[in-house]
């Protein structure tokens, strides 16, 4: 497992990426794999798989594959964006601090089909507040083509 980060020490980042890659069963289910972690925006990918397809005729990747692919990244977004707000804490200590964060809105706005062998997905957090944070999102192909777009809201504390 490999998560590159240029601002956080490795305890954390391997932390954070263990968390979001193995300790979230669902994104295993989805194969989220993280890219790279940084304070202001994260990002990730996604194989296209088999059971991920949602219209086998056309072999497109199912609407809920995206929007839990991007509620997902809106979540990990706010993890990064709190580590970084509280680096003068210790590595273990800011991986504790997610234990009550959870989606409270989220939109999906799905503007392309969901076709490919690979997709990557970004989000940056917007804003985060003392209890709540706000998040934007993107899905995108291989090529970089936007396929999606989303926004969220996530209680922090």
């Amino acid at each position: 497992m490999t998560c590159p980060s240029s601002i956080f020490e490795p305890e954390f980042t391997r932390g954070l990426c263990e968390i979001f890659e193995q300790h979230i069963v669902f994104n295993q289910v989805l194969g989220l794999r993280i890219d790279s972690l940084e304070a202001d925006i994260v990002k990730a990918h996604i194989p296209m798989r088999p059971e991920l397809i949602g219209h086998f005729t056309h072999q497109r990747l199912h609407g809920g594959v995206i929007s839990a692919t991007l509620d997902a990244m809106g979540g990990l977004a706010v993890m990064a964006a709190i580590g970084a707000r509280h680096m003068d804490e210790a590595p273990l200590a800011r991986l504790h601090r997610f234990g009550k964060l959870g989606t409270i809105d989220l939109r999906i706005d799905y503007l392309r089909p969901g076709l490919g062998q690979m997709f990557h997905a970004t989000a940056e957090v917007l804003r985060l507040g003392s209890r709540v944070a706000s998040t934007r999102m993107q899905f995108l192909s291989a090529d970089g083509r936007l396929l999606s777009t989303g926004s969220g809201a996530y209680i922090v504390s």
